[in-house]
Order: structure tokens, then sequence, then C-alpha cells
């Protein structure tokens, strides 16, 4: 990765870490993906932009597997996901080979502006809902 892209990634997080997600979290309408902490085990739950089509819930994540929620994703698939203040289980699939820009012409309009804006490497994240 370059400098700058590391630099990039470093600001971007701590910005959503300690001011944007827990704002966005206590909103009712944002939509939250819920992971179970690698290390932890606690639940984790980050705001995210994405669609549900279907019995799916599409998103692309901006630093891919540099990304908590992936990391977490990775070490326990489970998952809940919080849309319009119903939430839903469901297991995450991480897609590397899917094209996530392409997917974000998809995805809501504000979000997958800022995903391509601050992002440095696109994944797309299919959840499989259950419930």
């Amino acid at each position: 990765m370059s400098r700058y892209a590391d630099l990039k990634h470093r600001a971007v997080t701590a910005f959503q870490r300690r001011v944007g997600n827990p704002v966005l979290r206590r909103i009712p309408l944002q939509t939250v993906l819920e992971t179970t902490g690698r290390r932890s085990g606690l639940p984790r739950q980050t705001p995210v932009g994405g669609r549900r089509i279907g019995d799916s819930f599409w998103l692309v994540s901006e630093f891919g597997h540099r990304s908590q929620y992936v990391r977490n994703i990775e070490a326990d698939p489970a998952v809940r996901v919080r849309i319009r203040g119903r939430w839903h289980s469901g297991t995450a699939h991480l897609l590397p080979d899917d094209d996530a820009v392409a997917r974000l012409r998809h995805l809501p309009r504000m979000n997958s502006t800022a995903v391509r804006a601050l992002g440095t490497d696109l994944l797309t994240v299919r959840v499989d809902l259950t419930g």
C-alpha cells in the first residue's frame, strides 16, 4: 500500500471511529452491520451504506481486508444487519472477485460517492439474510 493510501486510511478510520460511527449508530433508521469481535467476542456495530436486494444485503467496504468489520467477518461470518430500524440475521460473504466499483452504481448514491472518494481497497460484501 502506498504511503498516501496508508495516511488516508488512518485519517478516515480515526474520524469514523471517534466521531462518525458513534453518532450514526444512534440514528434509528441508519443501516448498521453487527459483527462479533474476533478477539473480544463482543458485538461490534458499524454504520454502513448498502441496499437490500431480495434476501441479500449488499455493501462495499472502503478499506477491504483492513476494515475491522471485514476482519471480524473472516473470523465469524454470522452477522446481523439493522435495516430501517429492524434487525435481520444473516451470513456475510466477502466477494473479492466482484467488481466493487460497478456494484457501487447500484447502491445508495451518497454512500457510494463517499466510498469511492475515501476508499483505497474496495471489497464487496453480500449478507444472505435469514430472518
